[in-house]
């Protein structure tokens, strides 16, 4: 193909790709609402009083639409992989191209998982400290624009977290280091899930901070795994 053909077949899989978007976006208008009081549900069992206020005039709708977009990114990401994978994979090998399938769909799987975990694991004991904290003192009266933030921030950053074992594969597959060396890391590494899980979570308590931090470490592990499956034999550096 010449450059203006690779440049044509580009955009029309950005166009594609963008539709797809688009065609979600549309969806999680009409699930909005739904979708809203999902996010809203597990506070909602941790303070039976709370009610979530708005008080600026497109604060609410600004949120609404914000959670749209984002279904929208969700719904739309199979096919903005799809588009990629269609794109890069006439110029790599079968066996690349195997690689290439296999780490997009274990990367989108690992998101999902931590997205699952931060919402039905980590959120809840989180959630019950912030809200029940001093209730003797103060009642929450929190904004939705707020709280939504929260929650999605939440969920979004200890997905990309689950990534760990993605990112330490390549690392090792690139001979950036190698899975001797992560081993001998592993100390560090259990210090640096704690220091991720306090940046992550909201709360100061130390159960919420651990039930984040755990899973990073036995991600880290297994990163170390498939470090050790893909790194090139014969050309690893002790």
């Amino acid at each position: 193909m010449t450059i203006l053909e690779h440049l044509e077949e580009l955009r029309r899989r950005i166009f594609i790709a963008a539709l797809a978007v688009v065609v979600g976006l549309i969806l999680s208008v009409f699930f909005g609402k739904q979708i809203i009081e999902f996010l809203k549900e597990p506070a909602e069992a941790r303070n039976s009083d709370l009610q979530l206020q708005f008080i600026e005039p497109f604060e609410l709708i600004v949120t609404y639409f914000r959670v749209s977009l984002l279904g929208g990114l969700i719904f739309g990401m199979p096919m903005v992989v799809y588009q990629v994978l269609m794109f890069v994979s006439p110029g790599l090998t079968p066996r690349e191209k195997r690689w290439l399938y296999g780490t997009v769909v274990g990367a989108f799987a690992l998101f999902l998982g931590g997205a699952a975990f931060s919402y039905y694991v980590a959120l809840p004991p989180a959630l019950n400290f912030l809200l029940n904290f001093g209730e003797d003192i103060a009642q929450p009266n929190i904004r939705i624009g707020s709280y939504i933030d929260f929650v999605t921030r939440l969920i979004f950053w200890t997905g990309v977290t689950f990534e760990t074992p993605i990112v330490m594969m390549y690392l090792a597959r690139f001979r950036i280091v190698n899975w001797r060396q992560l081993l001998r890391f592993w100390r560090y590494a259990v210090v640096l899930a704690f220091v991720i899980a306090a940046i992550v979570t909201p709360t100061i308590d130390p159960v919420t901070q651990s039930l984040v931090a755990g899973p990073i470490v036995v991600l880290y592990f297994l990163g170390i795994i498939l470090a050790w499956l893909i790194e090139p034999r014969g050309e690893s550096r002790a």
